[in-house]
């Protein structure tokens, strides 16, 4: 079987499993992103422009599903996984076609019901993934995804739009048939990941289902670390969201208007930066060492947002040189975010539970973020333009997004130091 084939052969696995939540996550980016790379203009729904509407009500969707994958992804069994996505991706497309139909402006609310399955996909693929001795090579594979699959469903969009005539309403719905068999496909390889080992178990800690009374006393332990890193991924998933959904925006605001390749080529050096360097991660081995490692790259990152920001205006760099910098910076902190410093939070202490329900508490938060980032930038800053209030955010990020995330390591030391003395004691009262 294919499933044993991979348990005892880590390179296989190795390879099976990366191709597997690298394609899974790839794929739902195309039933998700590709209407972003429209612009809608001359439609409008109230006071606020067409796009903005669609993201938001896209963003309040997936922020939704977020709250009810608090619960939903802690619970989830092994076996339900496979039939849950084939659903949830199954909703997904089916909303798009809806969108293609539906008359606008009414249609906006099919993207509400587009974001609904969506924000739950995440959560069963990292499934397969944490709690293993190789979590953050698989955890990398599994961000490059969707760095790169955003450019690419973008370019594909505009591509159809462009030389086939394939109308803004049309064309998400068309990108998304593209990638339906390849889901269909990763889904069935994801479905052949064998379990973490007792190997596994023993270097990080066991993950399985956690109950009400456990999410709650892991939020209840950690109360004030998981709220400070939490603040900072709301500003960090607004910006991110930002810059992903208004990418061709920014680009036409800094002279590229129009170039479908600028979206993916910008893309690619950003991935295999962060590629890098959060894969090489896996060497780390003991679980505190890599968490304070996680806090350090993290404000090293969002340093990198404010300073390339700053040498862009200077013209130090060029508007493409930017772009790949602050990409850089901005998905080196969402990727060490996404799943692996609560990853090493929960080795560190040996938390039972999983770190899908700390995950989708920090990203619930996060997408509301983004929802009063947009709807600030339509109503208090609507004279602003894209870049420059992409410019001013990055600022902000920067300068409050340290201070946050220095406080989270304090924090997090000082549990640490604490949770060492405690076992050292217990250690020593069971020897007597």
């Amino acid at each position: 079987m294919i499933k044993d084939r991979l348990a005892n052969n880590d390179k296989l696995f190795i390879f099976w499993a990366a191709t597997a939540t690298f394609s899974t996550y790839f794929c739902m980016y195309a039933f998700r992103k590709p209407f972003t790379a429209a612009t809608f203009e001359g439609f409008k729904f109230f006071d606020i422009t067409y796009k903005i509407s669609l993201v938001i009500a896209q963003v309040l969707g997936y922020a939704c599903s977020k709250f009810f994958g608090i619960v939903f992804i802690s619970q989830l069994k092994s076996y339900q996984r496979i039939n849950s996505i084939l659903a949830l991706m199954s909703f997904a497309w089916l909303t798009l076609l809806l969108f293609a139909v539906v008359p606008a402006p009414y249609n906006i609310f099919c993207m509400f019901l587009n974001g609904l399955p969506l924000g739950l996909i995440w959560g069963i693929v990292f499934s397969y993934l944490e709690g293993r001795k190789l979590t953050e090579l698989l955890g990398a594979c599994l961000a490059t995804s969707f760095i790169l699959a955003s450019g690419v469903v973008k370019s594909i969009g505009l591509w159809l739009m462009n030389d086939y005539g394939v109308s803004p309403f049309n064309m998400p719905f068309f990108v998304g048939a593209i990638f339906a068999l390849p889901m269909c496909v990763s889904v069935w390889m994801l479905s052949q990941i064998p379990n973490p080992t007792k190997e596994d178990i023993k270097l990080r800690s066991k993950r399985s289902p956690m109950t009400r009374a456990e999410r709650l006393a892991v939020f209840n332990r950690f109360a004030f670390g998981i709220i400070l890193v939490t603040v900072y991924y709301l500003f960090l998933t607004a910006f991110r969201d930002f810059r992903d959904n208004f990418i061709v925006d920014i680009w036409n605001g800094l002279g590229y208007a129009k170039n479908i390749s600028v979206l993916t080529v910008t893309e690619l050096p950003i991935a295999f930066g962060v590629l890098i360097i959060v894969a090489n991660l896996v060497f780390v081995k003991k679980n505190s060492t890599a968490l304070w490692l996680n806090h350090a790259l993290i404000i090293f990152g969002t340093i990198g947002i404010g300073v390339s920001t700053l040498m862009f205006q200077y013209k130090f760099i060029s508007p493409i040189f930017w772009m790949i910098w602050i990409g850089f910076s901005m998905y080196l902190c969402y990727i060490l975010f996404q799943s692996l410093i609560f990853e090493r939070m929960m080795a560190t202490f040996r938390e039972p539970g999983n770190v899908g329900f700390l995950m989708y508490v920090a990203d619930a938060f996060g997408y509301l973020g983004s929802v009063v980032v947009l709807l600030f930038k339509n109503f208090g800053g609507a004279e602003i333009s894209w870049l420059n209030f992409f410019i001013m955010f990055a600022y902000f990020i920067s300068v409050v997004g340290v201070l946050l995330i220095a406080a989270s390591w304090f924090y997090f030391y000082k549990k640490y130091s604490k949770f060492k003395s405690n076992s050292r004691f217990n250690a020593q009262h069971i020897i007597q």
